[in-house]
């Protein structure tokens, strides 16, 4: 898997050529501004929850001992959370509301590398790629959250919460690259099907995701950048696995 992720990550280093080689640039526009406004409202409305949600967690410690210690603590959990709840949702909603706009991006990838011509596989339309992508990203979302809600627990107990981060930046990493994988794979599985090989393939998606996340750090250019490059270098990774188990010996 290790090797994957490698893969995943190394993707990165020519997508930026290859939306200007293949003239992507023009179907970016409207997922880049879905992005943008995204960002300012989920993040925006974050950062004012963020004391509340510290300071409701600073009730649970009832006792007037350690009672600063505690709050100080709760209010470094309740940033980390709004971080990650913010995480969580920005990604799910941005890919969810641009699928119709990246499906064409990464069914132009697809006939650039393999030399067949777009639409030879199943076609769908704006409204199927959109109702697509929400069923995807929503079923992600709820996966997500799932999994999150247990890991932030462990941030409570010392030392181990050192490895509950790495786990929570790796959970986020996998589940933005599934979304971005997913462009291309609606196009040859049904959704189950799809589900089944990212899962076979996590390390591509994770690796993916890693810069996904990394990304969003950067201040507007991040957020802005992050879907044509993260959707560009999951395209052709996922497109070199599909013919790897198309023509498992040629790949070999």
């Amino acid at each position: 898997m290790i090797k994957n992720i490698i893969s995943g990550i190394k993707a990165y280093f020519g997508a930026f050529s290859l939306i200007s080689k293949l003239k992507l640039w023009k179907y970016f526009a409207i997922p880049m501004l879905i992005s943008f406004i995204t960002a300012i409202a989920v993040f925006g409305s974050a950062y004012g929850l963020s004391d509340n949600i510290g300071h409701f967690i600073s009730k649970i410690w009832i006792w007037d001992w350690g009672h600063e210690t505690f709050a100080s603590i709760s209010n470094f959990i309740g940033g980390l959370i709004v971080v990650v709840i913010g995480l969580i949702l920005f990604k799910h909603i941005i890919m969810a509301l641009s699928a119709p706009f990246m499906s064409p991006v990464s069914e132009k990838i697809e006939a650039h590398f393999t030399g067949n011509p777009a639409h030879s596989h199943r076609n769908t339309t704006f409204m199927q790629q959109l109702v697509r992508g929400i069923k995807i990203n929503g079923r992600n979302l709820f996966m997500e959250l799932l999994i999150t809600i247990p890991i932030l627990l462990l941030k409570f107990i010392p030392v181990i919460n050192i490895f509950s981060t790495i786990l929570l930046f790796l959970l986020q990493a996998y589940y933005a690259g599934f979304g971005n994988m997913d462009y291309t794979l609606e196009r040859h599985f049904q959704y189950k099907e799809s589900v089944q090989f990212v899962r076979k393939n996590r390390g591509l998606a994770i690796g993916n995701g890693i810069v996904f996340i990394l990304f969003l750090f950067i201040p507007i250019i991040g957020v802005i950048l992050v879907l044509p490059l993260s959707v560009t270098a999951a395209s052709t990774r996922t497109v070199e696995a599909l013919q790897q188990k198309t023509n498992p010996v040629n790949a070999a």
